[in-house]
């Protein structure tokens, strides 16, 4: 939309093209001891245009006298001369004037804010929305209206005045949703405002421009409710911002695969995992779109190559470990929906799932699908294969909880191969513990108790030897974490080869030495655990710090039961193993007593420990008796 196709409005057009290009293109090559070199030259031109224009206008209008300077067209504190304080429609002559006004003072802002001079940024972009707000919406400013009120959303966020962020981006939305409603025709975007007539762009590139700028409104929006802990509202505005990205192809692959893997999280936790899964396989597919894996020997050669081997290797493996935790979720939702109230596979429950889950799933499954889907024709079909590779229904036995296992587990190796111990030590150990729940919570599908024993003793495989590995100094919590787990998992094999003792008439030799190995283990674990709380002299802490008290009673009590569960034919030692017991048992009532805030953590381990207290005792001193009448 061409004032005129003159010489100068030609050079007007010229020079907004030049500065365009020294913002975008040439500001990415200044060097860092002058890094905004080219966009103080783009702001330069941008006010020479603004001179241009006023001339032209004059010129236009037929004005005589003097042509006074172009800066006296604004008042000092940026607000727009006289002639525009009537309402004008937007396609009008005066419309068309305020409306290429308004793009200048829009780009005039968006050029200082990109040189960090924020309050001059906001000014420039107020007066853009004053000249355009007197003027109706119509499909030559429509645009315009959108990105100001963008740039002035994402400036307020900044401040954190996240409310103000709000109502700018709001404004924005409700903007776009009635003119599509109203006209919907391709609009004017704010280049169209500085091109010799004739080359205006397409509609369909002013269609695609037009609708990345409303993508950006709901993408803004998303971090908007996000900061108001709107997380349902935010995951919505989310989705519909990846849903756009890729429906007018504007995204990075990597980027935006990194971003539904992180939105899948979001409806893990709340137990959305048809949702969950569609934002996982298309992030594993669209990864994939951002090209090979360049190899060792090329990425020693190129600096490039080897930057693009550690990103794509690195987003790989942090949507494998999105996938883990979809896997292992799964897996642990459906165990709390099985579980008795001692932890064990309630077969009434079991069967009463599977029954309602035939009658719903299938019409659920079709009601949910078609509001979420991602990809284009040609990813479609690629993310549907990859979903249906694990189920996003809660398991009800032992093969589909294996199936969801076995696809866990291969994600598992997939972030090894990146996270490595070497270098990425946190990280590593943290899928480790990751894998290691995957096999706990298999196990609680596992009807046979040998097999059930050998999940277990694979998780004690990979956790043991970097528990004795890694230095406590350095990884504290790391260690006590692994300790805890380590004295857990040993705990469940020594409960499981009590199971199947309790079936024999007489445990063989072998049987009893495994049992007590198995006690001594998860003891000596539970020890490190208590040790590591205590101060470089040696002294157990008077009073447990919040995070560490329920754990360190939970095991102290474990310490005491265990040394209970000791098998010996030899009476003295009996009797040690008894009075070690009593004591664990002693120290958590007596903690208890002497801090009662901490009773509710431990209700039923105190409940208990009173009662040991009490019986063992007893139990002592009836061997004691034995062991003095046999003398």
């Amino acid at each position: 939309m061409a004032a005129n196709n003159s010489i100068e409005w030609r050079a007007v057009c010229e020079k907004f093209r030049l500065a365009q290009e020294l913002s975008e293109i040439e500001s990415k090559k200044d060097p860092e001891n002058n890094p905004f070199r080219s966009k103080y030259k783009a702001r330069d031109l941008l006010k020479e245009i603004h001179c241009s224009l006023k001339k032209i206008e004059i010129e236009e209008q037929g004005e005589a006298g003097d042509e006074a300077d172009c800066e006296s067209s604004q008042t000092a504190d940026g607000e727009p001369e006289d002639g525009f304080e009537k309402t004008f429609t937007g396609d009008s002559a005066a419309g068309l004037r305020a409306a290429r006004l308004a793009v200048l003072q829009y780009h005039l802002g968006v050029n200082h804010i990109e040189t960090e001079e924020l309050s001059a940024g906001e000014l420039h972009l107020m007066v853009c929305m004053k000249l355009i707000d007197k003027c109706t919406t119509t499909r030559e400013n429509v645009s315009l209206f959108i990105h100001v009120r963008n740039q002035l959303g994402i400036l307020w966020a900044g401040r954190d005045e996240i409310e103000k962020a709000q109502g700018f981006l709001e404004i924005a939305e409700t903007m776009y949703l009635v003119y599509m409603k109203e006209d919907g025709q391709p609009p004017l975007d704010l280049q169209d405002f500085f091109v010799p007539e004739g080359e205006e762009l397409s509609q369909q590139e002013k269609i695609r421009r037009f609708e990345m700028a409303y993508t950006h409104t709901l993408y803004y929006l998303a971090q908007v409710y996000k900061n108001l802990q709107q997380y349902e509202r935010a995951a919505q505005y989310c989705h519909s911002t990846l849903q756009r990205q890729l429906e007018y192809k504007q995204f990075a692959p990597l980027e935006w695969a990194i971003n539904a893997a992180t939105l899948s999280q979001y409806y893990i936790t709340k137990t959305r995992y048809m949702e969950a899964r569609h934002c996982l396989a298309a992030a594993s597919v669209i990864a994939n779109l951002a090209g090979e894996i360049p190899s060792e020997a090329a990425a020693k050669e190129s600096e490039a190559e080897s930057e693009k081997r550690e990103e794509l290797l690195q987003k790989r493996a942090e949507i494998a470990r999105c996938w883990i935790k979809y896997c292992l979720n799964l897996l642990q939702d459906a165990k709390k929906l099985l579980e008795d109230n001692i932890g064990e596979l309630d077969l009434d429950r079991q069967d009463e799932l599977k029954r309602a889950r035939r009658n719903e799933e299938e019409e659920k499954e079709k009601g949910r699908k078609s509001a979420i889907l991602f990809g284009s024709s040609d990813t479609f079909d690629s993310i549907c294969s990859l979903e249906e590779k694990v189920s996003s229904m809660l398991p009800l036995e032992f093969e589909e909880a294996r199936s969801i296992f076995l696809v866990g587990q291969t994600y598992v190796t997939q972030a090894k191969e990146y996270f490595a111990m070497d270098g990425h030590v946190t990280d590593h150990i943290e899928i480790l513990q990751d894998h290691s729940a995957l096999f706990k919570v298999l196990a609680f599908f596992e009807e046979d108790l040998e097999r059930r024993c050998k999940m277990h003793k694979r998780r004690v495989d990979m956790l043991e030897p970097i528990c004795k590995d890694l230095n406590a100094q350095y990884y504290l919590l790391i260690c006590r974490q692994l300790q805890f787990e380590l004295a857990e998992t040993y705990y469940e094999m020594m409960d499981l080869k009590l199971a199947v003792a309790d079936k024999l008439d007489q445990p063989d030799v072998h049987t009893i030495k495994k049992f007590n190995h198995l006690c001594s283990s998860s003891m000596k674990y539970y020890q490190m655990f208590l040790d590591s709380t205590r101060s470089p002299e040696g002294k157990f802490p008077e009073k447990l710090e919040d995070d560490l008290l329920r754990p360190a009673l939970v095991a102290k009590f474990r310490v005491a039961r265990l040394h209970s569960k000791l098998i010996s034919s030899n009476l003295a030692t009996q009797m040690e193993n008894l009075s070690l017991s009593l004591e664990s048992y002693n120290f958590v009532v007596q903690y208890c007593e002497e801090n009662p805030e901490a009773k509710n953590a431990v209700e039923t381990e105190l409940e208990l420990s009173m009662e040991m207290v009490s019986l063992l005792p007893l139990k002592i001193n009836r061997i004691r008796s034995t062991l003095a009448s046999s003398k």
